[in-house]
């Protein structure tokens, strides 16, 4: 006779039998995706975004703080250099986006009409009035340090690329780099807390970069400074909650936006012990992470997760070039660029005036 304790486990069984197996957060699909490549058209599409707004004055956010009413001007009279693409740092990250084409492509389709808009764009008289705004009292603050960065990331894709036209727009822009870099070094000992979130604040992608123009530019006093606020923040972090991301509006991961900066800190043994730490769980082959899920892109704040899509990627990769053992991560870095690089171009200004950027910083990481 069956007894009641084996029915009771003959149930338990069945039950769960039934059950679906979980399925993947990454599918075979995916996983046998190619890697997305910067191809001559691709190149194409994507100068088209920032060349489309770069002299659009408006719609305009100008996130500024008012000390009297002779502060009330529009935008190209504010920031006759960086006034288009709806906000300063896309603008800026609009023509890092152009000059970085333009070195890989340089016969892109519409080289001339790029080369004459950083001509107007990107001249000495243009940077003086940006300089200007910076020096209005109460202004020293301004695009802390998102929008510092990419005036440095700019700036290093310049100084890098062979052309007579670069050492011009090189020289123009000078002033405001050496602001840039001056405002950093002030800051950064000031500044007791890292600054952990998703968005334009975040203290690691800042600083990381920054620390790629000064590794370029081998300003050592610049590294210095860097590298000692980062390990001063981050070198006893541990066990990063990845599964808290992301937050609604994220368009950075903060751990993996910190692993990004700490890999180019360190040397590559002492990266893989602080690594390994830090995010324990990406040391497994089967490591899986879904991309950013946008339910509407011509919300100006739900599309940032195409652009977390993109930095995620260029934080993975990077992660894989500096520790070839975690190859892996390569694969999660791929969906998530083919998740969003097929929405970026259409008629959302909203993710169009910035996202073409994100998307070109992670391709330029795939190689």
């Amino acid at each position: 006779m069956i007894q009641k304790s084996q029915i009771l486990a003959i149930a338990f069984l069945l039950l769960f039998s039934c059950k679906e197996e979980p399925k993947p957060l990454i599918t075979s699909e995916q996983a046998t995706m190619e890697l997305p490549e910067l191809s001559f058209k691709e190149a194409n599409r994507l100068a088209n975004l920032p060349l489309e707004c770069l002299q659009v004055e408006y719609p305009n956010k100008l996130n500024q703080s008012l000390s009297d009413a002779t502060q009330l001007q529009g935008p190209k009279s504010l920031h006759p250099a960086f006034y288009g693409c709806y906000d300063w740092h896309s603008s800026v990250h609009g023509h890092w986006s152009l000059v970085s084409l333009l070195k890989q492509f340089p016969s892109l389709h519409q080289a001339a009409i790029i080369r004459q808009k950083l001509i107007t764009n990107i001249s000495k008289e243009h940077i003086e009035a940006e300089i200007a705004y910076f020096k209005i009292e109460g202004n020293s603050s301004y695009e802390r340090t998102y929008g510092w960065a990419w005036v440095l990331k700019l700036a290093e894709e310049i100084h890098t690329w062979n052309d007579p036209l670069a050492r011009d727009l090189e020289k123009n822009l000078q002033p405001l780099t050496n602001l840039i870099i001056d405002s950093y070094i002030e800051f950064l000992p000031k500044l007791n807390y890292p600054i952990r979130v998703g968005e334009h604040s975040n203290t690691a992608f800042g600083l990381s970069l920054a620390y790629d123009y000064a590794n370029t530019m081998e300003n050592e006093t610049f590294m210095a400074a860097i590298k000692d606020t980062a390990i001063r923040f981050y070198a006893d972090d541990s066990d990063c909650p990845l599964q808290w991301e992301p937050s609604g509006f994220d368009f950075l991961s903060p751990c993996l936006e910190e692993a990004n900066l700490m890999r180019k800190i360190y040397a590559e043994d002492e990266f893989k012990i602080w690594f390994d730490t830090f995010l324990p769980e990406l040391t497994d082959p089967d490591f899986q992470l879904s991309p950013g899920l946008v339910s509407d892109r011509t919300d100006g704040k739900l599309v940032h997760l195409d652009g977390l899509n993109f930095s995620r990627a260029w934080c993975l990769y990077g992660i894989a070039e500096s520790l070839p053992e975690y190859a892996h991560l390569k694969t999660i870095a791929t969906t998530h660029i083919n998740y969003s690089l097929p929405n970026i171009v259409d008629d959302n200004y909203s993710g169009t005036h910035w996202l073409g950027s994100f998307a070109l910083y992670a391709l330029n990481h795939t190689k």
